[in-house]
């Protein structure tokens, strides 16, 4: 299981999700499959991921994520990934 943070430029819109399938899911983001917040806002830029062994887990921190503070969240992906690159081709390797 993944949690993920995409982005549309650096320092711009987050979206914060959890998936099974880290490469699948990025890419429907990428290509618009789906109608919603990612897609109205162009968010296909994968700046964050973390991988859990366990659903419930994943989920939990999803949630935690999702109620920080939208500075910790830019510290967090500043840490793992400060120069904001797209980190798709990386995990399609």
């Amino acid at each position: 299981m993944y949690v993920y943070i995409l982005a549309n430029k650096p320092y711009g819109t987050l979206y914060i999700g959890v998936t099974n399938n880290l490469i699948r899911r990025v890419y429907e983001h990428k290509n618009k499959i789906t109608d919603g917040f990612t897609a109205k806002y162009n968010l296909d830029r994968l700046v964050y991921y973390e991988i859990y062994e366990s659903e419930i887990e994943a989920i939990k921190r999803e949630k935690t994520l999702k109620s920080w503070l939208r500075d910790w969240k830019i510290d967090l992906i500043n840490k793992f990934n400060p120069e904001w690159k797209d980190l798709y081709s990386e995990i399609t390797l």
